[in-house]
């Protein structure tokens, strides 16, 4: 039976498990987005989000918390510099686990675990950017090709003018001519 059992021990003792979610923990503050096995992505999921809601509150008590848990001087640095910044609005969900295709040697699951305001593919700027591309592709370039051709015809229409005019004089008395030649040839 399971019964209160709240805990994955993912195979490990206890300071084993604790050593490697404070290492797994630093890897994602410092890299933003880490690649693991799924078990493992949710206990750190579990792990990390208490230490992201501790540091919105900048204070020395929340950064020795923090710092218990991490043991990393480097990495609560910048969870309460950078990160703390970005978070500071959500209330709550700051990771996402993305799961991936199975390892090849063990065939276990795998998946990407990372912080949610640092992604670039599912950000709201990224949407309002492909919006402005989409709407460039559509009149934007066609407009920028059109108007250097509109301007190279209308630098180039006064001289055109003149030209045809030239040379469709000779042009309707070649044919005449190779009439004449055709005709000639033909015993005419």
């Amino acid at each position: 039976m399971r019964h209160g059992k709240k805990v994955n021990h993912l195979g490990r003792t206890d300071s084993h498990r604790k050593a490697m979610m404070a290492n797994m923990a630093s890897s994602l503050i410092l890299h933003k987005r880490i690649t693991t096995t799924l078990a493992k992505a949710k206990a750190l999921r579990g792990y990390v989000e208490p230490l992201l809601t501790k540091s919105k509150n900048d204070t020395t008590h929340s950064r020795r918390t923090v710092f218990s848990y991490l043991q990393d001087k480097d990495t609560v640095n910048i969870l309460f510099r950078e990160v703390a910044e970005k978070i500071a609005n959500r209330p709550g969900g700051y990771t996402r686990i993305v799961k991936l295709e199975n390892r090849l040697g063990d065939n276990a699951e795998m998946a990407i675990i990372e912080l949610v305001d640092y992604n670039t593919v599912y950000g709201k700027d990224v949407e309002a950017k492909a919006e402005k591309k989409s709407t460039r592709r559509r009149g934007g370039a066609s407009k920028a090709k059109a108007e250097p051709a509109a301007a190279a015809t209308e630098t180039a229409a006064p001289v055109a003018e003149t030209a045809p005019a030239v040379e469709e004089a000779p042009a309707t008395e070649a044919p005449a001519a190779s009439d004449k030649e055709g005709n000639a040839e033909k015993g005419e």
